[in-house]
């Protein structure tokens, strides 16, 4: 079958198949490259996010749909096993499969340049055959899905925040989400995977007042009184890839650093955190402090401090809030 092979983790293996994909189509030692954009099974109710493999070429595309007519059990879908898919199938009488080709669609020269246009066009074709709506949801998707049922998280779907989407806007990557996810579920949210006032405050250690409320409706916009992982999501993927970000972090960590000797000490720390919250405990400047990642004689390097507050979101907006009030 001439199979391309990829690894879906490794860059430099999709980068190898891309070239593969662009090399076959072009000439004609192969037959035609068959390829399926979605790059995971779906329960078709929904057209995902296209791949753009087939498309970075620029070639004309033969779209192609399929459906699994059915009444019981659905062959083509859901996290079975052969040993149970077989026996499910041969209990029906018939398991039907349709195949219908679609006219042959014939990029535009900005097309042929931009291969994320000549996806959507082809995508919004076979969605429309189909008759089901097209989603910005990925094969990333269905590993957030994977993480959240061992993390216990529930409903587990809630995880689920259309990686497509999430990875336009804020360039984040699968891996990167992987980590927010781990973040949002130690924050305790509910059987309905969200995250309320009193769990935000208690688990990142912020005493309740006005600004710690605050930073809370920064996640929770619609003042519902709690936020989902969606939303957790949006926060820290609009925090950590503003092109301000760097400028920010800097100015926070040089206001700190009141003896410019690039690095923070913890009685630094402790005047940057008592200018937004005066009557904290010395134990809870200790914990903020360790969070920041001191190191060697109890100090925060910019790296660590940067590193920090990219993760976590209250952190940037309490010391970049403080920076306003120590200038």
């Amino acid at each position: 079958m001439q199979v391309i092979l990829v690894d879906r983790l490794s860059p430099d293996s999709r980068k190898d198949a891309a070239n593969e994909i662009k090399r076959r189509a072009s000439c004609n030692d192969f037959p035609p490259v068959l390829l399926f954009p979605e790059g995971t099974t779906t329960n078709g109710r929904a057209v995902i996010s296209f791949k753009l493999g087939a498309f970075v070429p620029g070639f004309p595309i033969q779209p192609v749909v399929v459906r699994y007519p059915h009444v019981h059990h659905d062959p083509s879908w859901g996290n079975i096993s052969l040993w149970k898919l077989v026996p499910r199938m041969l209990t029906q009488f018939h398991n039907f499969m349709e195949v219908e080709y679609l006219p042959i669609i014939y990029p535009s020269e900005a097309e042929s340049q931009h291969p994320i246009e000549f996806a959507e066009k082809v995508r919004y074709e076979m969605a429309t055959v189909l008759n089901v709506p097209e989603t910005e949801h990925t094969y990333g998707d269905l590993m957030l899905l994977t993480k959240a049922s061992e993390l216990k998280l529930i409903p587990a779907t809630s995880s689920m925040v259309e990686m497509g989407r999430v990875g336009k806007i804020f360039h984040l990557t699968t891996s990167e989400v992987k980590d927010y996810l781990n973040h949002f579920v130690a924050m305790g949210p509910n059987k309905r995977g969200f995250v309320t006032k009193g769990k935000f405050l208690e688990t990142i250690d912020l005493p309740d007042c006005e600004f710690s409320n605050n930073i809370f409706l920064v996640f929770d916009k619609l003042k519902r009184g709690y936020f989902n992982f969606r939303e957790f999501v949006g926060v820290l993927g609009f925090i950590s890839k503003n092109t301000a970000f760097d400028g920010l972090v800097t100015s926070a960590f040089e206001a700190c650093d009141t003896d410019r000797d690039g690095c923070l000490s913890r009685s630094e720390v402790e005047q940057s955190l008592r200018t937004i919250f005066p009557q904290v405990s010395g134990g809870w400047v200790e914990k903020i402090h360790s969070r920041l990642g001191s190191v060697g004689n109890d100090v925060v390097t910019y790296e660590n401090f940067r590193t920090s507050l990219s993760k976590n979101p209250e952190l940037f907006l309490i010391f970049t809030a403080a920076a306003c009030m120590l200038q």
